[in-house]
């Protein structure tokens, strides 16, 4: 679900040709989406690649992600596009809820999102993991269950790394793909704070079973400050579920535990109704939580000496923008395209000078999205819902009626 639209400043248009630079050996940190669509068009333009990840194993299941403008054409590229198009989410329909259940508006999503029907992409972050991963795995080194240790660099001799899991080896250049909390950014530029930018909100996501008749829609319910979405990818037996809350400040006493991320959450919904009690109730016994902060990550500049980031590490714009997902696909495309032919600071520096803008128009657009889904005050919501009702009210879905948690 993304709540703004995508601006229409992109990067330079794909070009079709695939020059071959000399062979250089090269490590990307992270495996998710930025990682193994770098990897992807290194080896493509003849690096040797390896991609070291953290995690045991690929991470499935997941949020439903957009893919979006230019992303749709770099993942065609990378021919995978049919792939994605058979795990598309269809969402049908997008229902707003007042505090206590009762239906304010049920509308196309299309009219909120920008989306264009047809055209773009809905697909579970897992799904879309899997895909890049299968596009690159026979070509590809991936080193699971291991992350960059040490990073020791020189213009001379390349990019000495060490490793947890232990070993270590030279690369002529190293990039991070590894997120928001990068780790291969504070190597270089020192701690995220520096570039952190809190955008007042926090949430909390989960899984919980799907006994309320939802299928491809999305149901939100708010009050001033708090919204609570259960959000139906397809028919299964579970939805995904986000508890979303404006608070002062980041709260980075939880970050690192589940224990108080739960217990702020259950706090700040505390006295809510519609479903959100038994929300409340899965969040407590759920196992896939992710609790995070709302917020960019905004740098001077994405690289140094032989290293580089991208994606979230380097340019997060937030989940309120809806294009996360787009810009690290286009943002590896650029930043792989950029070094054909080049050296490295010259590679680096064209990626950025290429990138950057249409990451800011991108970034700059918060502010459209938060106001249309998570008011912070009540006028500010009355404002919202009479823009609903203009959209169209289909009818009435079982979830709009007050339930007896709510009550």
């Amino acid at each position: 679900m993304n709540p703004t639209r995508i601006p229409t400043q992109t990067p330079a248009r794909i070009p079709t040709q695939t020059p071959t630079p000399p062979v250089s050996r090269v490590l990307i940190s992270g495996a998710s989406i930025a990682g193994p669509a770098l990897a992807y068009w290194l080896n493509r333009y003849g690096y040797a690649v390896t991609v070291v990840e953290k995690a045991s194993a690929l991470r499935g299941g997941g949020y439903p992600i957009d893919i979006r403008g230019t992303a749709l054409e770099v993942v065609r590229r990378m021919g995978i596009l049919p792939r994605l198009r058979d795990v598309h989410i269809d969402l049908r329909r997008l229902t707003f809820l007042d505090g206590d259940g009762t239906e304010v508006a049920s509308v196309d999503p299309h009219h909120l999102t920008g989306g264009v029907g047809g055209e773009d992409l809905e697909v579970r972050r897992g799904d879309l993991t899997e895909a890049l991963y299968g596009a690159v795995r026979d070509d590809v080194e991936f080193l699971f269950d291991d992350r960059i240790e040490t990073l020791d660099q020189s213009e001379e001799h390349g990019v000495d790394v060490t490793f947890r899991g232990g070993g270590s080896r030279t690369f002529d250049m190293v990039f991070g793909a590894d997120g928001v909390h990068s780790r291969t950014r504070e190597f270089l530029f020192g701690p995220e704070e520096r570039f952190h930018r809190y955008l007042g909100y926090c949430f909390a996501g989960f899984t919980l079973r799907n006994s309320f008749g939802l299928t491809d829609e999305v149901t939100m319910w708010n009050t001033p400050g708090r919204a609570a979405a259960l959000y139906a990818a397809g028919d299964g037996g579970h939805v995904h579920a986000l508890l979303n809350f404006a608070h002062p400040e980041p709260p980075f006493h939880a970050f690192r535990d589940p224990r108080a991320q739960r217990d702020l959450v259950a706090e700040v919904f505390a006295d809510a109704g519609w479903e959100v009690p038994g929300m409340l109730t899965a969040l407590r016994a759920a196992d896939d939580l992710f609790f995070g902060v709302v917020s960019q990550i905004r740098l001077p500049r994405w690289s140094s000496g032989r290293v580089a980031l991208v994606g979230d590490a380097a340019y997060a714009p937030s989940f309120l923008t809806g294009q996360g997902t787009s810009l690290a696909l286009v943002g590896a495309y650029t930043l792989a395209r950029s070094l054909v032919g080049r050296g490295h600071a010259a590679g680096f520096a064209a990626y950025e000078h290429d990138t950057r803008p249409f990451v800011t128009a991108h970034q700059d657009q918060v502010g459209e999205g938060d106001a249309a889904l998570f008011p912070t005050t009540a006028s500010a919501l009355e404002r919202r819902n009479a823009m609903l009702r203009k959209l169209g009210t289909p009818p009435r879905s079982p979830l709009t009626r007050p339930c007896a948690t709510g009550r």
